[in-house]
């Protein structure tokens, strides 16, 4: 991410080290792992059989509003197949319609603002806000500017901490800095988004990341009145069509923000298999 760090070398100015980049190994296994978590969605949502296909309620988001922003480099082609595994199922699922997130410009800033707005103008009720990687930075930042119109904020992988700043990504970072320039505004969208949140906020990440090191995505009790993490396997990219991702998102959009019931995964798939049996 973009680095606004005025002292010190390798550590944020509390003095906490720089997470470490994940290795490798993780980052070259990403392309062979995403072709296998795209196709276990496009079969839990197209190829289930009628008594699975039964779990895909589709009045379990009962109409409610959701915007989805994309990661850095990325755009809404990249979050379709999280937006439809969610259409399925009763939600009405947006995609940010600014195009490519090039980071911290103006186009992106004022973008992903109007489109909070012309949502929650549509839906006239909070809208859910669900940031992938560098888009999930965004989502916290859309969250602190219209914290009313807010419902909930989910992050995929999203490395919104200091002493996270620094990832496999970093370089494309300052080279789109060069080509797309960046919004004056950029550095204190970082420091407002950093602050606690006042909505419901989920932090899901992988601890076998191969872009991003997670513990720069995880979330304190400091940083809101209602925050949680919960850890995936899956890849960086895969955040967003990976099975039990998608799982882990949905249920946590079914909750009530203010007063949902702690993640489970004994509870999630055991219901799951009860309701399939």
């Amino acid at each position: 991410m973009y680095d606004f760090r005025t002292e010190g070398i390798g550590q944020d100015l509390e003095g906490r080290p720089d997470l470490p980049k994940p290795s490798l190994v993780l980052t070259a296994g990403e392309a062979f792992r995403v072709p296998g978590e795209f196709a276990g969605s496009l079969l839990l949502d197209t190829f289930a059989d009628r008594r699975v296909a039964r779990l895909a309620d589709p009045n379990l988001g009962q109409g409610r509003p959701v915007l989805v922003i994309p990661g850095f480099h990325a755009s809404d082609l990249m979050t379709k197949r999280l937006r439809s595994h969610l259409s399925q199922r009763g939600w009405d699922a947006y995609g940010w319609g600014v195009g490519t997130n090039h980071g911290l410009t103006d186009e992106v800033l004022d973008g992903a603002l109007a489109r909070l707005d012309e949502v929650y103008g549509d839906h006239q009720q909070p809208v859910s806000l669900i940031g992938w990687s560098f888009g999930g930075l965004l989502a916290r930042w859309l969250a602190q500017e219209r914290p009313e119109w807010v419902r909930q904020v989910i992050t995929l992988g999203s490395p919104w901490r200091p002493e996270g700043e620094k990832t496999r990504t970093t370089r494309m970072f300052e080279r789109s800095r060069r080509a797309h320039g960046l919004s004056e505004r950029a550095e204190s969208v970082i420091d407002q988004l950093r602050e606690p949140l006042l909505v419901h906020s989920t932090a899901i990440y992988s601890k076998t990341d191969g872009i991003v090191p997670w513990r720069g995505c995880a979330l304190e009790d400091k940083d809101g009145p209602a925050v949680e993490n919960i850890s995936v396997p899956s890849s960086h990219m895969g955040l967003v069509m990976n099975p039990l991702s998608l799982a882990v998102v949905t249920d946590r959009l079914a909750q009530d923000p203010a007063a949902p019931e702690p993640f489970s995964w004994r509870r999630m798939l055991g219901g799951t298999l009860r309701k399939a049996s």
